[in-house]
């Protein structure tokens, strides 16, 4: 069960304080861990409350979401379909969640009346991706999450400098930990995992797609580039928002 109000933040005082306590100490205990051992402990504790896994079922999703079907079936497991994924992405998040047993997958999407608000025409995307980003992916997320006390990403320090920083632990919001156990892995790691695994690829990435989100502002990489470049070309934007939302990473202080 979810901690309650009062255990979670502490009252409106103490509760910030409490979560950015509980991250850094949690970055100094696993400093030297892998990602099994922080893995573990998100699902295992008690005392964080109740945990989900948020995943896009992407080119990558595939290692944390083997890890947690065999240390812990049960946790829920949050899928944000915005409309506007690839047919790919679709069929694989099917495959995957019958493939590795998914017990508790939750598809998640924004109210049909707030997208006919918001886009009515599906073409927000073309002019405002931050604003399409927001109604499609980031208020259902932020919805979903409510009743949880930590998530589960997927976020690694090699996917780029918005991310060269990721601890294992996080605060967000000073509301909720949020649960990094891929942050110190390399793609040579993910690599090694998926082959001794033998685990499905997503099937855009043979065809020259490293990093997937939505299918219009996705498009394959050229040589040499950087993977995540492949999302919304042509402009600065570099996150969602799912991320960079009210969030505040707390490091130990001797890191």
């Amino acid at each position: 069960m979810p901690l309650d109000a009062q255990q979670k933040h502490g009252g409106a005082k103490h509760g910030a304080a409490r979560v950015a306590e509980r991250v850094a100490a949690l970055n100094a205990r696993y400093r030297h861990h892998g990602a099994t051992a922080v893995l573990e402990h998100a699902l295992n504790d008690a005392d964080l409350g109740q945990v989900a896994l948020v995943s896009s079922f992407g080119a990558e999703s595939v290692v944390l979401l083997h890890l947690v079907s065999v240390i812990a079936p049960q946790t829920p497991v949050l899928f944000v379909d915005t409309k506007m994924l690839f047919q790919e992405t679709l069929e694989y998040q099917r495959q995957l969640a019958e493939s590795l047993n998914l017990c508790d997958l939750r598809t998640i999407r924004a109210p049909k009346s707030r997208l006919d608000f918001e886009d009515p025409d599906g073409t927000l995307h073309l002019f405002n991706t931050t604003a399409c980003c927001n109604v499609r992916k980031v208020e259902p997320l932020e919805h979903a999450l409510a009743p949880f006390d930590g998530w589960i990403t997927g976020r690694k320090r090699f996917q780029g400098s918005t991310r060269a920083a990721v601890e294992f632990f996080e605060s967000e919001n000073d509301l909720r930990i949020k649960v990094n156990p891929l942050a110190h892995w390399g793609r040579e790691d993910i690599e090694e995992y998926m082959i001794n695994n033998r685990l499905p690829r997503h099937p855009l990435v043979a065809k020259g797609y490293p990093s997937i989100g939505c299918a219009p502002c996705t498009t394959p990489v050229a040589p040499g580039e950087d993977p995540r470049a492949v999302r919304w070309r042509g402009s600065a934007k570099a996150e969602c928002g799912i991320h960079t939302v009210g969030v505040t990473a707390r490091k130990d202080s001797t890191a």
